[in-house]
């Protein structure tokens, strides 16, 4: 097959090798539809321990004759799913994190699930077997991890418009190819629209020169909520895993120079104490290069931070059920334009970043997005920095190129790497968010591998068709029930459901336990409750006022000026809930502050979010006073 673009033809040598995937796959989908396990029934009346009861368990395996088998550091996506790997497999494993649950790169992703049409174009137009690989595992496990997280996932049709008649064979063949590269583990089958078609579902597209557009389909996830359930299924299958505990050294045998165990600091309170293990696994994302010098100072960097910016539009800009992709922006990559949790998310870029723990969307790239999806949109659409509701960066965690002089990260691979090292350290590194199930089974087969002496109790574990904490009882009427039930906005079931899954009635009946009538709201404009915090503190880990509004709810990442307005209930509500003092409560609102910048509070500041900061600082110390009035 010849394709014309851009004045070069391309010879694609694919075709067979479509096919033949294209048949692996279909009998591969075929058997594991076949043994998928649909429920645990202990899930659904399961309720996580305390952190203390946790922190305890960790504090007992404080000498070698006491060792866990594995020590998992990192508490993103490929950390906890490493976690859920080795424990269905029957071992000791422990999971720690130095800040919160997908505080990093595991919350700030662009929210979809995917194989990545870009990247099985590169791999066609280059002959790059390995970007056709990572396509083609990406799609495997975007189904895998629809059926095992159904309530933290979804089906979302992405309209890629067409601009120019010659140009719609090219974008078929492309969209077919991606169905075809997927198999029976496909989603719903691309399809081409009309331009008057196109127009009536997304009235907003720019129409000079419209011939049409194809629809293809990816799948859509709240990233932050799913990699709690991830932890929080570890725990279920017996697991340890905690928050806020941080590596401080790592232990080695004085005489073999092997890896023994590591010294680590519940922040929290600021106790430190020795756990030992047989195996230690990095899985810190983008900062593994930390943890690979605290075992060898002399070890080259592995790692090429990649800054990918985000920005939050008005959900009037895209329709409810419907995603827009633009496959060449002015500086040659790709932006999506998704609804997601009731806004527009647009994104990504993706330049060379410094390592840090706090990356922030600059004004320019800020700007850069919405002047791009501007193009896309009818003349009469004025978008700019104002319309912009929050903003973000998130670093992604792409291994070095060492022929990669231009350090151009657009161009490497997201493909992942497992290394040990001499003194058994195992760094798994790279990847993507969709493909972290199958990075965490490879990083525990190389465990295993690597150290015999560990006995996994049930090597034959399958987490492929290990449903996630919240998936068990959900079904898609379950926002219904939850209507009828507890009399709840339809807006705010949906939330609910789609959210916590099963855990939803939980959370409701717990608001019922503390008010008379429905669960009040933290904002009008948003379904978020003030149930949800207390719930978050109780059962969900949630240490800090940045856990909340970020991360267990999304709130910040979609509307920084918002989350200004809410900061005093729930900051009124973690207080009752954590026994706060006046000194750490001051601490936890600057912390918070400091968060937000992150989130566009500086780049979007303007006269409305400087009157925000007034409101919540003065709702903030009348609510304290009434609440101490109250309660004397």
């Amino acid at each position: 097959m010849s394709v014309s673009k851009g004045g070069k033809v391309v010879t694609v040598g694919l075709g067979a090798l479509l096919v033949a995937q294209w048949a692996f796959f279909w009998q591969e989908d075929r058997a594991s539809s076949s043994r998928f396990d649909s429920s645990d029934p202990r899930a659904r009346l399961w309720r996580p321990p305390s952190r203390k009861a946790l922190i305890d368990r960790l504090e007992y395996h404080n000498s070698r004759d006491k060792e866990l088998d594995v020590l998992v550091i990192g508490g993103g996506a490929t950390g906890t799913g490493c976690a859920v790997d080795a424990a269905l497999r029957g071992l000791k494993v422990a999971c720690v994190e130095r800040d919160d649950w997908s505080s990093g790169t595991s919350s700030k992703s662009t929210k979809l699930v995917h194989g990545g049409v870009r990247y099985l174009e590169k791999a066609v137009m280059n002959l790059d077997i390995e970007q056709y690989k990572l396509v083609q595992e990406a799609l495997h496990e975007r189904s895998t991890v629809l059926k095992i997280a159904p309530h933290l996932t979804s089906q979302m049709p992405i309209m890629l418009p067409i601009y120019g008649d010659l140009k719609i064979p090219y974008f078929w063949a492309g969209s077919k190819a991606y169905d075809l590269v997927a198999g029976k583990a496909g989603l719903q089958s691309s399809y081409f629209l009309t331009r008057e078609e196109a127009l009536r579902i997304f009235p907003l597209l720019k129409e000079p020169g419209l011939s049409g557009a194809m629809v293809y389909y990816d799948g859509m996830q709240n990233d932050a909520r799913m990699n709690l359930s991830l932890a929080l299924t570890a725990l279920f299958y017996g697991a340890i895993a905690t928050n806020y505990t941080k590596v401080v050294n790592l232990l080695k045998d004085e005489k073999t120079g092997q890896l023994i165990g590591a010294t680590l600091e519940d922040t929290l309170t600021g106790r430190q104490f020795p756990v030992y293990a047989k195996c230690i696994v990095n899985a810190t994302g983008p900062y593994s290069d930390l943890i690979r010098r605290m075992d060898d100072p002399n070890v080259p960097v592995l790692i090429q931070p990649s800054a990918g910016a985000h920005v939050i539009l008005p959900k009037h800009v895209c329709p409810k059920n419907m995603g827009l992709i633009d496959p060449a922006t002015s500086d040659g990559r790709v932006l999506f334009l998704l609804p997601w949790e009731g806004a527009v998310i647009s994104g990504t870029t993706d330049v060379p970043s410094d390592l840090t723990f706090a990356p922030e969307a600059t004004t320019d790239e800020i700007d850069f997005i919405v002047h791009e999806i501007s193009d896309y949109l009818a003349s009469d659409v004025k978008l700019s920095r104002k319309d912009v509701k929050a903003a973000w960066s998130g670093l992604r965690p792409l291994v070095r190129n060492p022929t990669n002089a231009a350090g151009k990260t657009e161009s490497l691979v997201r493909s992942h790497l497992i290394t040990t090292s001499a003194s058994g350290l195992v760094t798994i590194a790279g990847g993507k968010w969709t493909t972290y199930r199958n990075m965490a089974k490879e990083t525990i087969d190389e465990t295993c591998r690597a150290f015999p002496s560990m006995k996994p109790s049930n090597p034959q574990a399958d987490t492929s068709t290990t449903k996630l904490i919240g998936a068990h009882g959900y079904h898609a009427r379950l926002y219904l029930d939850l209507i009828q039930q507890f009399g709840v906005d339809e807006d705010v079931a949906h939330h609910l459901a789609h959210n916590y899954g099963d855990r939803a009635t939980d959370l409701l009946q717990l608001a019922a336990e503390n008010h008379q009538g429905p669960p009040q709201r933290l904002h009008p404009a948003y379904p978020y409750l003030e149930c949800e915090v207390r719930y978050a503190c109780r059962h969900e880990y949630a240490e800090t006022l940045i856990d909340v509004v970020a991360r267990r709810m999304r709130l910040a990442f979609i509307d920084v000026r918002a989350t200004q307005q809410v900061i005093p209930e729930v900051t009124l509500i973690m207080t009752q809930e954590k026994k706060w003092s006046s000194t750490e409560r001051q601490r936890q609102l600057q912390l918070l502050e400091a968060y937000l910048k992150t989130m566009g509070s500086e780049a979007l500041k303007d006269e409305a979010v400087a009157a925000a900061v007034v409101a919540t600082t003065t709702a903030t110390a009348t609510k304290e006073t009434k609440a101490n009035a109250k309660s004397s």
